[in-house]
């Protein structure tokens, strides 16, 4: 259904149509006017007329697919809309309609410096209704832990939003400092706009990606190593592929052998924002919650509050709380509120004193640059985004 094809691949269609159908009008005038002829004529007409109609609808379509079927055909029309999986044997009889998503779109400042100050804390106010019934109840909303919105359990349940497990989780979670996604930010895809979707789509299809599969470790690599070919037309070095494995087994925390559809979209989704966006645009993107929360991080590690930070301090803090991991942060005993390397006077310090494997790469780094609040913020954004889902799952593993 989306229009997959490059702007040049398409013209190159129409102008051959168009030939086609200004070579068989010609023709026609050309030809005597004989009965026989003009019902050979008509006969071939609408043999052509035909095949020009099939090939405009292929334009439209996008590039041709050996019998691609329903079910395929309806998982790429769900990832171009943005609506995400949905199982076949969800209850469709008491379900509400999904809100029609519009793909943002860039702006042209979008791209100019923003000015984001770490001495005026920001005020972080909810809805006070629910962003699918409208409706006040008080205490039993969820609210989302990026934006403003909150949620009924029942209303997600009836949007399909909230299945077997997952209710568990929200209930446990929501009300927390861990805090849960709703369904808007918890898909990283949402953020790109129309046109950088066609662009990874028609990436997926050319890797012969099978929208909403789960892939191996072999997959990815190939994916990975695909991907690397058609951009630099070359192998990708043994270090990169090194890289990707680590970047697999990030989004495959529970080992299972394979990673989830929604993680590898994620994670393709925060690697083409960073490719394509500039960092100032990247930080149009954070809410006013994660930029608060990205203040406790800055202030808890500027110790000695002269408004730097030492470079290996930033990145214990990718490494950390940026990565979200619940089951290991609560294993911890740590707040998501202290963020960052883990001082003389956390809990975990006390249990294994001043550990030479976790301060010494710091000192070293701390030694050649220092980090001011804007350089954090810049250096950070893409990691704070690909925090947002509530998956366990790394989708944007830290560089070494």
């Amino acid at each position: 259904m989306g229009v997959l094809m490059s702007r040049r691949q398409t013209v190159e269609r129409v102008q051959k149509v168009s030939l086609a159908v200004s070579a068989f009008k010609d023709g026609l005038r050309e030809q005597p006017s004989t009965r026989r002829r003009a019902e050979a004529g008509t006969a071939r007409q609408g043999t052509l007329e035909q095949e020009v109609q099939e090939g405009e609808e292929e334009v439209l379509a996008g590039p041709s697919q050996p019998e691609e079927s329903s079910a395929s055909k309806a998982a790429w029309e769900r990832l171009r809309d943005g609506r995400g999986v949905e199982p076949e044997e969800f209850d469709r009889a008491n379900r509400f309609t999904p809100p029609a998503f519009i793909r943002p779109k860039r702006e042209l400042h979008d791209d100019e410096p923003l000015d984001i100050s770490l001495e005026q804390r920001e005020q972080i106010l909810n809805d006070e209704m629910c962003e699918i019934c409208e409706v006040w109840t008080a205490e039993s909303l969820f609210p989302c832990r990026i934006c403003h919105r909150v949620y009924h359990d029942g209303c997600l349940r009836r949007m399909g939003y909230l299945q077997k497990d997952s209710a568990v989780e929200v209930t446990e979670t929501a009300h927390t400092e861990t805090g849960w996604s709703c369904y808007y930010c918890d898909n990283l895809n949402l953020l790109l706009t129309e046109e950088e979707m066609y662009s990874l789509m028609e990436t997926l299809r050319n890797c012969k990606i099978i929208p909403e599969s789960c892939l191996t470790l072999d997959d990815f690599l190939h994916y990975k190593h695909q991907v690397h070919k058609q951009q630099f037309e070359r192998t990708m070095p043994e270090a990169q592929e090194e890289q990707a494995a680590l970047q697999f087994h990030a989004l495959d925390p529970d080992k299972k052998g394979h990673i989830e559809w929604q993680d590898f979209l994620s994670h393709e989704s925060i690697q083409l924002l960073q490719k394509i966006r500039p960092q100032n645009a990247l930080l149009r993107l954070l809410t006013p919650k994660e930029r608060e929360r990205a203040r406790t991080a800055f202030l808890a590690l500027d110790q000695d509050n002269d408004g730097f930070i030492g470079e290996g301090e930033c990145r214990q803090a990718r490494h950390s709380w940026f990565r979200k991991h619940q089951k290991e942060m609560q294993s911890c005993n740590v707040s998501i509120s202290h963020v960052g390397p883990i001082s003389e006077g956390s809990p975990a310090s006390s249990r294994n004193g001043k550990s030479p494997e976790k301060i010494l790469p710091a000192t070293k780094q701390e030694e050649t640059r220092s980090i001011d609040w804007p350089g954090f913020l810049r250096e950070n954004v893409a990691y704070i985004l690909a925090a947002r889902p509530n998956s366990a799952a790394l989708h944007l593993q830290p560089l070494a």
